[in-house]
């Protein structure tokens, strides 16, 4: 038996709607709900993302250690380079620093969070 049935991710951020209207964007979800707190929610066919205007938020800041990036995600491409022009278009930001280029790209979000994008994914 299951502990819990369902995984919202929560983003920390200083601006809840423009970081989930980008992953409602990049993932193909929908922007379910708003609160007067700052939380957006976005429901997608595999998860749920939570963006939380969090006071005084610092984005990571990658490679380096000083703001660490606590979290990120992975997503499952078809074509690196379509993918990343198609995410730079949403708004999202090539790192400068790219450990395996040929596996997969690092990106940033607009708040600032590491991300990649992969053709590397486990079987199913």
């Amino acid at each position: 038996m299951a502990v819990a049935g369902r995984v919202f991710v929560s983003l920390d951020c200083a601006d809840a709607m423009p970081l989930a209207e980008f992953w409602a964007a990049m993932l193909g979800g929908e922007i379910m709900f708003a609160t007067a707190t700052g939380t957006v929610g976005v429901r997608t066919d595999g998860v749920w993302l939570l963006a939380m205007e969090i006071p005084g938020y610092s984005p990571p800041t990658w490679p380096e250690a000083d703001i660490p990036k606590q979290i990120h995600l992975d997503l499952a491409v078809g074509d690196l380079e379509t993918a990343v022009v198609e995410s730079e278009r949403l708004g999202a930001t090539l790192a400068a620093v790219q450990p395996d280029p040929d596996r997969w790209r690092v990106l940033f979000d607009p708040a600032g969070h590491p991300f990649c994008l992969t053709t590397v994914t486990p079987p199913e």
